[in-house]
């Protein structure tokens, strides 16, 4: 029994290593990108921010988008994007060297479908997965990327803000995953992404719902990869997005040491969602960017507590938002001195 255990032991050491090799290979030599062209993608937060690029992104690649947002008209204007590509796409191109100067034609066509959608109402959330189901088909991606910050010091917050925070960045993915899950099952086949944030990896003052909402969405996205693993559903995938600060103006006015800022900027949108799409169509686990933020979080598991906040207050990390704070506090006390006059 005991030798058993010990052989045992000594095959898992190997396949750790194999791992660790394997996940080393892919960062020297990439992968090939899997083809989404044809497969049925939902977005939600669609209608800006890292939303609507992912949806130009997919659409590039002619997966089939269904946008969902709470703004109809933004997220039409993401549609509209996603047919002018679409268009730009089907536009017959005479290949060059071929016979007879063949025109080469896309093989299908794929469409935009565009649905208003409360990700924070559970029920707006199952109805519309049954509409998406009836009207477009069986969803191949979820992208959950909808997020919300309230702005405010939590003794400042209305609770209203703050639930609506764990809602809309948390309690959605389950019950976005709970409508499209059960028939990725069925067929083996499918893609879940959770986007978070460094946030959810490793938090800062003055935004304590925010970082409750990531870490959560975090762990759910953890456990619910080892659920898949351990059904042994190996064509499902799941990728977990955890970009630094993005510069979409969600955290306007956030601000690091002045020194350092020039070292670690805000992401532009862009690298970011090219960087979140590599990972993805290479069905890689997570995708931290930029790769510092890898370093942190190791960092942030081994150093004591104190540590941690020693080299907060060198990167001017400990009061990062209070900037961001002010000007949400200032804005809207201008709106209610507006509203009273």
């Amino acid at each position: 029994m005991i030798m058993n255990i010990v052989v045992e032991f000594f095959v898992v050491m190997l396949k750790v290593l194999g791992a660790i090799v394997m996940a080393g290979l892919k960062w020297l030599i990439r992968p090939k990108e899997k083809s989404v062209a044809g497969q049925v993608c939902v977005i939600t937060g669609a209608g800006g921010g890292l939303g609507r690029l992912f949806a130009k992104e997919f659409a590039r690649r002619r997966a089939t988008l269904v946008l969902w947002d709470i703004n109809s008209h933004s997220n039409e204007e993401t549609a509209e994007m996603v047919r002018q590509i679409y268009r730009e796409q089907d536009n017959p191109m005479t290949k060059e060297g071929a016979v007879g100067g063949v025109e080469e034609v896309p093989p299908f066509q794929p469409q935009v479908y565009t649905y208003v959608v409360d990700v924070g109402k559970r029920e707006s959330v199952y109805s519309t997965a049954e509409k998406v189901r009836r009207e477009v088909g069986e969803v191949d991606l979820l992208i959950n990327n909808a997020g919300v910050v309230s702005g405010h010091h939590l003794l400042e917050c209305p609770d209203e803000l703050i639930e609506r925070t764990m809602v809309v960045n948390c309690h959605a993915h389950f019950w976005t995953t709970k409508a499209f899950l059960p028939k990725m099952l069925e067929m083996n086949h499918g893609h879940i992404v959770t986007v978070a944030s460094s946030l959810g990896l490793f938090s800062t003052a003055g935004v304590e719902d925010y970082c409750a909402s990531k870490f959560g969405a975090i762990g759910f996205h953890e456990s619910l990869s080892h659920e898949i693993k351990a059904s042994e559903k190996d064509g499902i995938k799941m990728t977990l997005v955890c970009p630094y600060l993005v510069d979409t103006g969600m955290f306007r006015g956030c601000r690091i040491r002045k020194e350092i800022e020039p070292f670690l900027p805000p992401l532009r949108p862009e690298f970011c969602v090219k960087q979140s799409m590599r990972a993805i169509l290479t069905d890689q686990p997570m995708i931290c960017t930029p790769r510092i933020v890898y370093m942190v979080n190791f960092m942030k598991s081994i150093l004591p507590f104190e540590a941690i906040v020693c080299m907060y207050r060198f990167l001017g990390a400990d009061k990062c938002m209070y900037p961001f704070l002010a000007q949400r506090k200032e804005a809207m006390n201008n709106n209610e001195a507006k509203n009273g006059i």
